[in-house]
């Protein structure tokens, strides 16, 4: 596999600014599959192209960002040359991805995975893929070419010997490997901006690519042979994992690959856990709903955690948990709606002017500016993490500290339940928006639950009261008996699919919830058990993944469990052929927005436990 040496010691990927015209297309955010190690995650496309890796971590600048910026952005190719048709799926109980190529001359497997060593997950970031001869002589060409990081570096390549070179961009070293065995008949290739070669496979022959990334610290580069290995090895450590994931139910496959995409998006440095692997992806076509969701929210952190607990899956739970009040304390006594994956509160947000977006929809963006924003639903949020890790599972309990921590949030919660605030969907006008007020309940309601379990400092003299005052408003401002529904804010007409979320809260179980769905339905429902968020996003946007499961889970809670099944049916098949989900699904299948989506897979595992508990 000798790789091309013109690239020795030129700049890579680019060649300046972006370019005036309009840029090509780029891949359909579906066609991906996703790779991951804990520490970052690949998207690969049905040409066998990586075309979205940060390294060394999730939230680095992308060195390989052609999703985003198909002149500049960089990305990793691995196919025939020849025309051929594709097959591929995951390994099963993995995040290895498995693709079969088939050409008139013959027949190859492709194995591809961010691999983990024989202790866990590497110090370094490690891509493998390996190239296995099935039938017959078939012509591979890789290509990696790196890109500018949306503008912050300017890489070049050290290509020390045939069969390996490093990038180098700022403090950023990538490792580039090769080898085979079994076919020493490579065919030398020799791109202008890029290291790459072609070669032949035969039956039983093995290659591989490998490339390793460290930062600003020295670089291992593996013997390429022994990272062939490394596919096996990840293989057997993801099925282990699976092996301790306990789902007995309808719709098992999707709820399995549901927390296997939700395990790619777990920090394993940190215990966070990102809401999407990208950023950047258009939730408009017409662009500006543009953000980076590499952050890890309390939402959805708290589903996952609920997610998780029953399961049995307790390492992450824990590290979660830990995650999220190690970053509450440290930025105490507020609570924000979303920290860095390091723990960090950082409001900065930076527009890339000169990366042109997905299929040219910008901006391109890193940070997220709803950071500041007041929103009461995430007091509910934290307070049903902790419930359901001390509720649902043995041998947990809290520290003095928490406890104490969590008692003056409670008692915070009891002052700020009658601002007004920002709402779930991180809208610029501050409301009295009614799911944040039942998010209130929530974190009340869990607050009375815990401090009866004794884990948390007792003040239910106070809580309880202040509960029903928040049930109260609801009845009172938050209820339309002429709309027949849970109205957005008081006053208004305007439906908001996020209150479904409070028949699972227990907020209301019963005949108004029940009415609620049936109004959203009529003015939000796409089709196929899709919903838009809230009224008006049917002119803006395209149908919200998660709102459709909400409804499903909805339904199994107020008794509608038969209806629940069929709406599931439906919605399961908004995946791709990998399984994975994005943020949005237009009415054609297509997806938008960040990929792929914690709270979307999150949704469908909730929805599939209501119906199954419930039914």
């Amino acid at each position: 596999m000798s790789a091309s040496r013109d690239a020795r010691r030129h700049g890579a990927g680019a060649t300046g600014p972006a370019s005036e015209s309009a840029p090509p297309p780029s891949a359909p955010i579906e066609d991906h599959a996703a790779l991951g190690d804990g520490r970052t995650v690949a998207l690969v496309d049905r040409h066998g192209t990586i075309d979205w890796l940060p390294l060394p971590g999730l939230d680095d600048a992308p060195l390989f960002a052609r999703l985003l910026d198909e002149q500049n952005g960089g990305c990793v190719e691995l196919a025939p040359v020849a025309e051929h048709r594709m097959t591929r799926r995951y390994v099963p109980d993995t995040n290895v991805l498995e693709t079969r190529y088939e050409t008139e001359h013959g027949v190859v497997r492709v194995r591809d995975a961010l691999v983990t060593g024989v202790a866990g997950r590497l110090p370094w970031a490690e891509l493998v893929r390996r190239v296995e001869g099935v039938e017959g002589r078939v012509v591979m060409q890789w290509r990696v070419a790196p890109g500018i990081a949306f503008g912050t570096r300017s890489p070049w390549i050290d290509d020390r010997d045939a069969e390996r070179g490093i990038i180098r961009a700022g403090d950023l070293s990538v490792g580039i490997v090769t080898g085979n065995v079994g076919a020493p008949d490579p065919v030398d290739h020799s791109p202008t901006d890029a290291i790459g070669a072609r070669f032949r496979t035969s039956p039983g022959s093995v290659h591989v690519l490998g490339l390793s990334a460290t930062d600003d610290e020295p670089l291992h580069q593996p013997d390429p042979l022994r990272a062939g290995d490394a596919i096996d090895r990840t293989i057997a450590a993801w099925r282990a994992w699976s092996t301790e994931f306990a789902y007995e139910g309808p719709w098992r496959d999707a709820v399995q690959r549901s927390a296997l995409a939700l395990k790619l998006l777990i920090h394993s440095p940190s215990g966070a856990i990102a809401a999407a692997a990208t950023t950047s992806l258009p939730e408009r076509d017409a662009g500006e709903k543009n953000w980076d969701y590499r952050l890890a929210w309390v939402r959805d952190l708290a589903y996952t955690v609920g997610a998780l607990v029953q399961f049995g899956l307790r390492e992450e739970t824990h590290a979660a948990l830990s995650w999220l009040l190690r970053s509450i304390k440290a930025s105490a006594p507020d609570l924000h709606i979303f920290y860095r994956l390091d723990g960090r509160v950082d409001g900065e947000v930076t527009e890339h002017e000169d990366t042109a977006g997905w299929n040219g929809i910008g901006p391109v963006v890193t940070g997220n500016p709803a950071g500041a924003q007041l929103q009461l639903g995430v007091y509910g949020d934290l307070f049903g993490i902790v419930r359901s890790y001390i509720a649902e599972a043995e041998g947990n309990s809290l520290d003095i500290a928490t406890g104490e921590l969590l008692a003056d949030i409670a008692d915070r919660v009891c002052d700020r339940w009658r601002s007004r605030d920002s709402g779930m969907w991180e809208l610029p006008e501050t409301r009295h928006y009614t799911s944040s007020k039942m998010g209130c309940w929530q974190a009340l309601d869990a607050a009375i639950d815990l401090a009866a379990r004794g884990q948390i400092v007792d003040r239910r003299d106070r809580w309880e009261p202040e509960r029903e005052r928040i049930r109260c408003w609801i009845d009172e401002h938050g209820w339309d008996e002429r709309r027949g529904a849970y109205t957005m804010w008081p006053g208004s007409s305007e439906l908001d699919a996020s209150v479904l979320l409070h028949a699972p809260s227990g907020f209301d179980r019963g005949e108004r919830m029940s009415r609620t769905i049936d109004a959203i339905d009529a003015e939000l429902g796409a089709g196929g058990g899709r919903l838009w968020r809230y009224t008006g996003m049917r002119e803006e946007e395209h149908p919200f993944v998660a709102c459709g499961f909400w409804a499903t889970a909805a339904l199994a809670c107020v008794g509608r469990v038969p209806e629940a099944r069929g709406r599931m049916d439906s919605l399961v098949g908004d995946a791709n052929d990998v399984g994975l989900l994005a943020e949005m699904v237009t009415v054609d299948g297509a997806f938008r927005g960040n990929f792929p989506q914690a709270l979307s897979h999150l949704a469908l595992i909730d929805a599939a436990i209501k119906i199954r508990d419930l039914g």
